[in-house]
């Protein structure tokens, strides 16, 4: 007969597998995107004359993070990334760390953490049950990717970077339309390929 101790103790290997089982695919994805986020950082930067903050892919990078997984999810791996470059972990464009958060770059960088998560609230769910509501949905997500990756991105980043260099705000803005072109090609095909990886799942 088993023993009182014994079952107790598969019961609590039971529990702990089955903890485990549910939380680290839930770990696994923002740990994903927060690694592509630094890799999007390192794999090089485009200057834009007249403004201090490079063009990179990280944008990109979280858009997908917005339409690929639920708001947590997203949050999660946009506090990782921003978590590792506080921490002084060379994470940011140009190899840059803690300073970055304290710089001309710092507005868009904590804009990526609301802008994920509205981003990831508005999309609502795909269905590709037809090419019509697959088109929907890609509208939808492209809408999504504008409003939250871009327009809440971009009003953190103006005004920090106006704050930090005591620009006037409608300059910074102007600079920044080459940033502002690049971000909504970027959103366009952020949502044309979460779309068509909806229907490959």
């Amino acid at each position: 007969m088993m023993s009182a101790r014994t079952s107790a103790t598969q019961t609590g290997r039971t529990t702990v597998l089955s903890v485990a089982r549910r939380v680290l695919p839930a770990l696994g994805k923002p740990l994903l995107f927060a690694a592509l986020m630094w890799l999007a950082a390192a794999a090089g930067e485009i200057a834009i004359p007249g403004t201090p903050v490079p063009i990179t892919l990280q944008t990109f990078v979280v858009m997908l993070a917005a339409l690929m997984l639920d708001w947590c999810q997203a949050a999660g791996a946009v506090v990782l990334y921003l978590s590792a470059g506080a921490a002084g972990l060379p994470v940011f464009a140009g190899g840059a760390s803690t300073a970055a958060l304290f710089g001309p770059s710092a507005g868009f960088l904590i804009g990526f953490l609301p802008g994920v998560i509205v981003t990831a609230l508005l999309r609502g769910n795909a269905r590709l049950d037809s090419p019509i509501h697959a088109a929907i949905t890609a509208v939808r997500f492209f809408g999504a990717a504008l409003i939250g990756s871009v327009a809440v991105v971009y009003l953190f980043g103006f005004a920090i970077q106006s704050l930090l260099t005591h620009t006037p705000i409608t300059v910074v803005a102007i600079a920044s339309m080459g940033f502002v072109a690049g971000d909504i090609i970027k959103a366009a095909v952020a949502a044309l390929a979460t779309t068509a990886l909806a229907k490959l799942r």
